[in-house]
């Protein structure tokens, strides 16, 4: 029997996801030694090797499984499910989770690590484990239960160095951001739970309510899911958190958790039968203006990893239009550019769960060598890590959407609805097209800023200069996200026919049975002859430099006898001109010592680029609303008689509303 049972691909999916979250266990029980964490990896290679082929099942051949457990809590039933959409959004977390372990080894050995590895390699697991329980919960409680999990163990990952001041500060964000999306959700759940009676999620477009409740259903589910995923105005917690937390960890929060919350919202507006045309519309505009406003202030970072996270706005804003723009299709019935758009924020939702994770390990090896989160710190890195170079150089060309990787066909769909059935149905989205035109430039501005002084010219740092390659399971992980970046771009067919269940899914059967405008065959012969172009050229080149003989001589340097380092293009000076273009979004404080005397002293020059609408906005309105419910502290002052006179209150309260 029990044979039988583990036949059951959803069954063996339950016993990953229970895997996962045990994986840090050893390490705990296991004080002494890197023997713990390195079954920690183990058990996460193995439930992703046990997750990854019944997922890719469950998918081809659309299957549905539910489970009911008992539980003793007055919740109703607590169902857990795997249908398509649920299958598709566990993908990512059992292909990042064990990259991330694995990578973990090189990066936050325990053996220099003893006073934090243990922890971290524990809530490592159990966020991967929260993550998947959301993804499946089909009862409300459960939902939020795996929520709070997760929330809390993204925290305790986040102040792995809680020494530092600035990680415990972003921990604090971090957490203050979390419970206020979590009470957002609350409203949400309560309301279905006033209008069903019951805490188990309705059917796919089953949901009938009022004009009133479904916008009050909507609104709180945009708050709580759209703040997980960072939207903006919703992403004061993201830069901050991504920055300072360790690497495998920013890879897991960009690359999966923030996809949570894009699944959050999908899930709730599958609840209606017929959305109304305001939520398309509010989610395009929403995704465009966090696309181009992300992608901007990620151009003026000078924090290599501030720069991935704002990144991470943008490409989750992508995503957010393509739903947008999904919704828009189905209201005026047009099935190809509903297709599009949703397969196009499905496509880049898996997308972004590969190449993002890259460059986040990817900017761990080059901190984990030079010593530094600075861009204007670096350079030179190439010759000194050329392994760890050219993955960081696939992976900035995938999150650039440029050929042949994977980043570029997900776009590409979007592109195909502004520009080709937008005009048919609905022509104000092609106004969209020169939007997403302007992010992927800015995209590309933000990461040639990126490549070019990290890895080329010279080292501007002794640190840089000292660098070295990063170890073998570190570059693993690395490599392997890489090829399935280009197998993506070459063949998106493959990745689409994991969309295509998640597709019909939501959007009904037979949505996905549409001809696309363009056969996926194309990509693999565009990016095929690119790809040998390119390599054509590399050789060329490199060939004829060995045959041209090499000369020195000294270098004419406008009067310096040897040009220095420190002439370089930094980070900032490379991108002051669409800095200033970008002032409004995002201004740099500056901090100078004083120069006096005759013959002053030295003194140092900083700039910190700071978000203007983070800095000016948001914080200023969470501080006046902080002074307003400043009186609520009042109420807390220890004194046990005043606590039960408000006990007693409430209760009387309840006893008057109850009659």
């Amino acid at each position: 029997m029990l044979f039988d049972m583990l036949r059951d691909p959803a069954l063996l999916v339950l016993c990953a996801i229970t895997l996962a979250g045990c994986s840090g266990l050893p390490g705990v029980l296991l004080r002494h030694g890197p023997l713990g964490q390195r079954l920690a990896a183990a058990a996460a290679l193995l439930s992703s090797l046990i997750a990854l082929p019944s997922l890719v099942y469950l998918l081809f051949w659309r299957q549905t499984s539910s489970f009911t457990l008992n539980w003793n809590l007055p919740f109703g039933p607590c169902e857990i499910a795997l249908d398509p959409l649920s299958a598709f959004f566990l993908i990512p977390i059992f292909l990042v989770f064990p990259a991330g372990a694995l990578y973990a080894l090189g990066y936050w050995p325990a053996a220099e690590r003893r006073a934090s590895e243990r922890s971290v390699t524990f809530f490592y697991g159990l966020l991967a484990c929260a993550m998947a329980l959301v993804v499946v919960a089909r009862n409300g409680a459960l939902f939020l239960i795996a929520w709070e999990v997760m929330a809390v163990s993204g925290y305790f990952l986040l102040v792995a160095e809680h020494a530092e001041e600035e990680v415990r500060g972003a921990g604090t964000v971090y957490l203050v951001a979390s419970h206020l999306g979590a009470g957002a959700l609350m409203v949400l759940f309560s309301t279905l739970f006033f209008s069903t009676g019951a805490f188990q999620f309705p059917a796919a477009g089953s949901l009938q309510l009022t004009a009133g409740l479904s916008t009050l259903i909507f609104c709180a589910a945009l708050g709580g899911f759209g703040s997980k995923a960072g939207l903006m105005p919703l992403h004061i917690w993201l830069p901050s958190a991504h920055a300072n937390a360790p690497s495998h960890v920013s890879a897991l929060l960009s690359g999966v958790m923030l996809k949570v919350g894009i699944y959050g919202l999908l899930r709730v507006i599958s609840f209606f039968p017929h959305p109304p045309f305001w939520w398309g519309a509010l989610l395009t505009a929403a995704g465009l203006t966090s696309a181009l406003m992300g992608i901007c202030i990620a151009s003026a970072q000078k924090d290599i990893k501030r720069l991935l996270a704002y990144s991470s706005i943008e490409n989750l804003g992508i995503i957010c239009t393509g739903i947008g723009v999904y919704l828009l299709a189905a209201v005026s019935g047009n099935r190809l550019l509903a297709y599009l758009g949703l397969a196009a924020a499905l496509f880049h939702v898996l997308n972004h769960a590969i190449f993002k994770p890259l460059l986040f390990f990817s900017a761990g090896s080059v901190i984990h060598a030079a010593g530094t989160r600075e861009l204007d710190r670096m350079g030179g890195l190439a010759k000194r890590m050329p392994r760890t170079a050219f993955l960081s150089l696939c992976g900035a060309v995938a999150i650039c959407g440029l050929p042949p990787f994977n980043g570029f066909a997900s776009e590409m769909l979007l592109y195909l609805g502004f520009f080709g059935e937008a005009q048919a149905g609905a022509p104000y989205l092609a106004l969209g097209a020169p939007v997403l035109a302007l992010v992927g430039g800015v995209a590309v501005i933000s990461f040639v800023k990126l490549y070019g002084i990290a890895f080329l010219g010279a080292p501007r740092t002794d640190g840089s200069a000292r660098s070295h390659e990063a170890p073998f399971s570190m570059l693993a992980p690395m490599g392997l996200l890489a090829l399935l970046a280009l197998t993506g771009g070459l063949f998106p067919q493959l990745f689409l026919a994991l969309v295509n269940p998640a597709v019909a899914a939501l959007a009904g059967p037979g949505a996905d049975a549409v001809t696309l405008p363009v056969a996926p065959a194309w990509f693999a012969v565009a990016g095929g002859s690119l790809l040998v172009l390119s390599a054509a050229l590399f050789f060329f080149l490199k060939g004829r430099a060995k045959a041209v003989p090499a000369g020195a001589g000294p270098t004419w340097g406008c009067g310096y006898i040897r040009p220095a380092a420190s002439m370089q293009y930094s980070g900032s000076s490379f991108g002051a001109l669409f800095g200033s273009l970008a002032s409004t979004l995002v201004r740099s404080r500056i901090s100078a010592g004083k120069v006096a005397g005759v013959a002053p002293a030295a003194t140092k020059l900083s700039y910190t680029p700071e978000e203007t609408v983070l800095q000016r906005i948001v914080l200023p309105t969470i501080s006046i609303i902080g002074v307003g419910f400043a009186f609520v502290r009042r109420l807390q002052h220890g004194e046990v008689h005043v606590y039960i006179l408000y006990i007693f209150a409430t209760l009387l309260l309840l006893m008057l509303w109850v009659h």
